[in-house]
C-alpha cells in the first residue's frame, strides 16, 4: 500500500480516539499508584522499558498483544484483564496508549484510562521510576 492510498492518517485516528476516552494526569495517577484496585499497564516495547525504566508495580502488556490479552475467548487471555480494576494505559508519549485505551474500552474493559503524556509526562512530573535490567538471552 502506498502512502497516497492512506485515507485516514494517524492524527485523525488519535483525534477520534481522544473523543471517546478519558485521560488522567500524572499527578492523579501517582496518587492512585499504590491502590491495589488500580493497574497501570505499560504498552511500550521491552527495549524501551529496559532503556528508560518503568513505573513501579506496572504491568507490561506489549501493544501488539493487547486485544488478545484482553479477550477472555482468546488463547492468549491474561486473567489480570478479567479482574475488577481501574486500568490506566501508558506508552512513551501517549499516542499508543490513546489508541489502546480506545480499543480496550470498545472491547468492554472498564474503567480504562489513558495516562496523559505517557511515560515522558510521568518522568517530567517527578513520578517514581524503577530500573529494569535486560533479561539474559537464551542460546
Amino acid at each position: 500500500m502506498s502512502a497516497s492510498k492512506i485515507t485516514t492518517g494517524y492524527k485523525a485516528l488519535l483525534a477520534e480516539a481522544e473523543k471517546r476516552i478519558q485521560s488522567v494526569e500524572p499527578a492523579e495517577v501517582m496518587a492512585q499508584a499504590d491502590d491495589p484496585s488500580v493497574l497501570i499497564v505499560d504498552l511500550r516495547d521491552i527495549r524501551e522499558i529496559e532503556r528508560e525504566g518503568r513505573i513501579p508495580g506496572s504491568f507490561h502488556a506489549p501493544r501488539g498483544m493487547l486485544e488478545f490479552w484482553i479477550d477472555p475467548d482468546s488463547p492468549y487471555f491474561k486473567p489480570v484483564f478479567g479482574e475488577e480494576r481501574k486500568f490506566i494505559f501508558h506508552c512513551a508519549s501517549g499516542w499508543r496508549s490513546i489508541l489502546a485505551t480506545d480499543i480496550a474500552t470498545r472491547m468492554g474493559l472498564s474503567p480504562a484510562y489513558n495516562l496523559a503524556g505517557g511515560f515522558g509526562a510521568w518522568k517530567a512530573a517527578g513520578g517514581p521510576i524503577e530500573t529494569v535490567t535486560p533479561k539474559e538471552k537464551k542460546s
